[in-house]
């Protein structure tokens, strides 16, 4: 189903796919989109976690440029949209965004007061700054981008965040990863884990770099994370 959303910043409404699970009150969890958009991927993570008794809610965060986007990794032309949008997509007021999400969805009446995030590439970077920046309850970042420059925010993350790396990652620089993995080596609240052998995207069900190993490995890894946090 679709919601609508309010930003906070009054620039107007946004729209998010939301799937509801058969039982309520329950936790929710924040699908944090990939550069392609609220898509058929993006809908089914929400209808996968709907049938686990989440409610799950993927937010449009492309709706300041372009509302409504839903491209794939297909074909070169997808590929240049997805990236015009990351290039002109402000990071900001995606957080923003996605806590006028956390803050809806917390206060409908299926929602039992918990929510969290998982983001996917840029989600993960996203969900990275959910954990720093809001009051979301647990986070998952798969692969995000630029986690390096983003240290000087973890002295804020004080609730559970859990980071998937791929070792082969063409978008993050091994010296990157490592330092995000060895800033957080004593941090209780993060933890990492880094996939062998693996590339960007490793998760993307159908995508170029699937590994259906190391995905089944990070999506356990995460439905034991949530199962601990918020349910």
């Amino acid at each position: 189903m679709k919601t609508i959303i309010t930003a906070k910043d009054g620039a107007g409404v946004f729209s998010a796919y939301m799937a509801i699970p058969a039982k309520t009150p329950a936790a929710a969890i924040i699908v944090i989109q990939e550069i392609f958009g609220v898509n058929a991927d993006m809908r089914a993570k929400c209808d996968s976690l709907a049938a686990q008794g989440y409610i799950a809610i993927a937010p449009d965060l492309f709706w300041r440029q372009e509302p409504g986007v839903d491209i794939t990794d297909k074909s070169e032309a997808e590929w240049k949209k997805a990236f015009a949008l990351f290039n002109g997509f402000n990071i900001d007021k995606g957080v923003e965004d996605l806590e006028a999400t956390l803050n809806t969805v917390r206060a409908i009446p299926e929602c039992n007061g918990k929510v969290g995030a998982v983001g996917y590439c840029l989600g993960g970077k996203l969900a990275y700054l959910m954990a720093s920046r809001t009051t979301i309850d647990a986070s998952v970042s798969y692969y995000g981008v630029a986690l390096d420059t983003l240290l000087g925010e973890s002295g804020n993350i004080k609730k559970p965040l859990m980071l998937h790396m791929a070792e082969l990652d063409k978008f993050v620089p091994s010296e990157a990863r490592e330092r995000v993995v060895n800033h957080f080596k004593n941090n209780t609240a993060v933890s990492t884990h880094v996939y062998a052998g693996q590339d960007h995207a490793f998760a993307r069900i159908n995508g170029e770099h699937y590994n259906e190993a190391a995905a089944t490995l990070a999506n356990k890894r995460t439905d034991d994370f949530f199962a601990d946090f918020l349910k």
